[in-house]
């Protein structure tokens, strides 16, 4: 099934407004190190000395404006920023590769119990252009496929919609729910508070997939913290855990839900799943292996 026109046009013009944002983050940062010169006292930069007449009349760099000057282009063109703003509520498929095997089965399931507002759908013999055109008919935020070698879950694809982006992870130690010692039960109807640690936020990869995991889940109430859902980054691999937490008087104690398991990014593409041709935003490269840390 191909896109349909409208879909085509959409994201045309949702590209063509990312490569505006490119090229007004080079005129906000020329801006900014401009207006940080003028405020020190220090010279202007020698690079933008011919340019520095036509920055100053800027209204970003006039304060006496209200111009913007310390907000950083690009959230209003974001294709996260409604669901970050909470105007979007998380409404998750959670789907799998054909003919699935009884375990990939079972880890789709679980995570479909562990994301609130989400659907788990048997694949059947669907194309992949076809679930996607569903989901997005159905009014999803985010499809989510899961891949097995050997009967053992190895991937998992995340495509928002209804234009993107999909990135894509390897699975390590996947560790099922009923594999883990006596897990208590649970209610999916609570929304988990999330826990990032060691996610570098000057790094855009690692503020990237911050988003793409955090515009999963719903806004968790902030008087209850019955769930807890963590994303730790060790060696550009993020471990999952899931726990439920319960409060006697001063002691918290957690108890461990699962699944678990290890994810590490490789690829992000700005389009939809069923987008070959699509824009790749970022790959992981042979040689990062070895380079410093990326998230």
């Amino acid at each position: 099934m191909s896109l349909s026109r409208r879909q085509v046009r959409l994201r045309r013009e949702y590209l063509y407004r990312r490569s505006l944002e490119g090229r007004e983050k080079e005129v906000y940062e020329k801006k900014r190190k401009v207006a940080e010169a003028l405020a020190a006292g220090k010279p202007i930069p020698t690079e933008l000395r011919d340019e520095e007449a036509e920055l100053r009349r800027l209204d970003e760099l006039d304060p006496s404006r209200g111009g913007p000057l310390n907000r950083a282009p690009g959230m209003l063109d974001d294709e996260y920023a409604r669901s970050l703003t909470g105007e979007r509520q998380a409404k998750v498929c959670v789907s799998t590769s054909r003919d699935p095997s009884s375990r990939l089965k079972q880890f789709a399931k679980e995570l479909k119990h562990m994301l609130p507002n989400s659907t788990r759908v048997n694949r059947g013999n669907a194309r992949v252009s076809a679930l996607v055109e569903a989901t997005r008919r159905g009014e999803f935020t985010d499809l989510i496929l899961v891949h097995e070698t050997r009967g053992q879950p190895d991937g998992l694809v995340v495509c928002h919609l209804p234009l993107g982006p999909t990135t894509y992870f390897t699975l390590e130690n996947c560790v099922l729910r009923h594999d883990v010692d006596t897990p208590p039960k649970y209610s999916s109807d609570i929304a988990p508070h999330l826990i990032f640690h060691d996610f570098d936020e000057t790094k855009p990869l690692a503020r990237r997939l911050k988003t793409v995991l955090t515009c999963l889940f719903p806004v968790p109430k902030s008087e209850g913290h019955e769930r807890l859902c963590t994303f730790y980054n060790a060696e550009d691999r993020i471990s999952f855990r899931h726990h439920a937490a319960s409060r006697e008087g001063k002691e918290v104690e957690l108890k461990e839900l699962g699944p678990r398991f290890e994810m590490r990014p490789y690829m992000i593409k700005l389009g939809t799943l069923d987008q070959a041709d699509a824009d790749v935003e970022w790959v992981l490269r042979p040689y990062m292996n070895s380079a410093k840390k990326i998230i």
